[in-house]
């Protein structure tokens, strides 16, 4: 089980076998008076619509009876145990909604707070799908997650802090409000949080200096498996171009993932936003890699 935050790629959930292995559980969006779900046609677009405008964009935990409810269905399809990978706990009472409904159930759930979020907490998901796959058991799972979850990182640069400000998932970033209109943050998450990196004074110079950060950064690691994903909000063509510069700096590693941010994530990034993960994968059991 994971949350809608994990950014999935649809191809990757698609291409799954339809046997209930891995089941995402979708995370409530509020634009206005309006709650919308993950998946929603034209959710993004209302987003982007409702930022420009000013209107509030707010997003909420899953409730623990959504939870209980799946963890239920999969005890109904006759699954033994559960691995249930969400977003960090600093930025969302998710984990905290699994485990009140892992009490409820009578198959047991391991919840792993994986400290992050976006593809760095999806790579987390597909290690442990991985390792479920290969024949280990629910404690293997869990494991393979949170060691996945740890080898990664998450780098990420926003056009403004307002949208992390209103949410109140700005952190130790906030140390930057007081000059959010004349910089353009660098950030990573960082124990779970959003922290700060650099305060950079041009949106062109910002997004060169996430490059630099993120090659610097996967470089000198070519003896490992080393996947990268790039997120966006509303600006694909920024997002393509920055993965191509990083195919050409990188060419060691596969070519990045590039997807939208889910909406729950886009709600608090705001428009522009561009986020590089960079995934470790260690061995899983059979020797294979996440």
């Amino acid at each position: 089980m994971t949350d809608s935050a994990a950014a999935l790629p649809a191809e990757y959930l698609r291409g799954l076998p339809r046997d209930g292995l891995l089941t995402v559980t979708p995370m409530p969006v509020m634009v206005g008076p309006e709650i919308y779900g993950e998946g929603e046609d034209d959710i993004l677009a209302t987003i982007a619509v409702a930022l420009a405008a000013g209107t509030p964009v707010k997003t909420s935990r899953p409730s623990p009876g959504q939870f209980e409810q799946a963890y239920r269905a999969a005890e109904l399809r006759g699954f033994e145990g559960i691995v249930s990978v969400h977003i960090s706990g600093e930025l969302s009472g998710t984990a905290d909604a699994a485990r009140l409904a892992a009490a409820k159930v009578g198959i047991p759930v391991d919840v792993v707070d994986t400290r992050t979020v976006g593809m760095a907490q999806g790579l987390a998901v597909q290690a442990a799908v991985e390792a479920s796959a290969a024949g280990a058991g629910r404690v293997a799972v869990a494991a393979a997650a949170a060691e996945q979850a740890a080898r990664t990182k998450v780098f990420f640069y926003v056009p403004s802090l307002e949208q992390l400000r209103r949410g109140g998932r700005i952190g130790a970033a906030a140390s930057l409000l007081g000059t959010m209109l004349a910089i353009k943050p660098i950030l990573a998450v960082d124990g779970g949080r959003i922290v700060p990196l650099e305060k950079v004074r041009s949106a062109a110079r910002a997004v060169a200096r996430l490059e630099e950060i993120v090659v610097a950064h996967a470089a000198p690691l070519p003896d490992e498996a080393v996947t990268l994903a790039v997120h966006h909000f509303g600006n694909p063509e920024e997002a393509e171009s920055l993965a191509a510069r990083l195919e050409a700096a990188l060419p060691e590693c596969p070519p990045a993932q590039i997807s939208s941010l889910p909406a729950v994530l886009a709600a608090h990034a705001g428009l522009g936003v561009l986020a590089v993960i960079v995934g470790r994968s260690p061995d899983l059991p059979g020797g294979t890699h996440a």
